[in-house]
């Protein structure tokens, strides 16, 4: 994995080094990237990608990314919600 620290993403919420990397792996390799494409369907395109590796906190962590929220902080009913899309 490349030296990611300097990467745009990983000054985001909840995303770092490795995250970003990832993420430039699937074509998000902005911040704008990721809200065009969003927390559900770049969550989708990682867990396709990296399969196992990629965690049901990864969406969450997406998702507090955009919001400029720490993942920590969705409450069960969001984070079902963020599931149902990612299953819908």
């Amino acid at each position: 994995m490349p030296n990611s620290t300097l990467h745009p993403l990983a000054s985001l919420p909840n995303l770092g080094p490795r995250t970003a990397w990832f993420l430039d792996e699937i074509g998000v390799a902005t911040e704008a990237d990721l809200r065009r494409l969003g927390a559900v369907d770049a969550y989708r395109r990682l867990k396709f990608q990296f399969g196992r590796q990629i965690s049901l906190n990864a969406l969450y962590a997406l998702a507090g990314a955009i919001e400029n929220r720490d993942w920590r902080s969705f409450n069960e009913e969001e984070k079902a919600q963020l599931r149902a899309k990612v299953e819908g």
